[in-house]
């Protein structure tokens, strides 16, 4: 199954092919998406993204985990996080949400199994 592909990003939204919704932050994974709701994990801004916030896409069998941060970055990605997925051999890359977009498509043209998990705001 193929990573479905970020349609379209502008501020406070996003659009993932195969999906009729609009989400604020997404999950993406072959074959699936779905909206990032961070009460779920007690994720803020600061300390960042958690190793429990990527689980459920690492499980997904992705080769590579995009992450992206915000708009203008605000949202941190502490080691912790990067080192838990390299740990299950997972690359990953951390970027501005924009770059991270550009970076997760450009994968999933590649035919890699690609998982993103993007915050569309600040």
């Amino acid at each position: 199954m193929a990573s479905p592909t970020i349609a379209s990003l502008s501020w406070g939204q996003m659009k993932v092919q195969g999906s009729a919704l609009t989400y604020k932050d997404c999950k993406v994974w072959p074959g699936g998406s779905r909206a990032w709701d961070w009460r779920e994990t007690g994720t803020e801004h600061s300390p960042g993204v958690q190793p429990a916030d990527v689980k459920e896409v690492a499980e997904k069998g992705v080769q590579t985990l995009v992450i992206g941060r915000g708009m203008n970055e605000a949202l941190k990605v502490p080691p912790s996080t990067v080192e838990y997925l390299q740990k299950q051999g997972i690359n990953v890359r951390v970027l501005q949400t924009e770059q991270a977009v550009k970076e997760y498509n450009a994968l999933v043209a590649r035919g890699l199994r690609v998982g993103g998990i993007f915050h569309s705001t600040c």
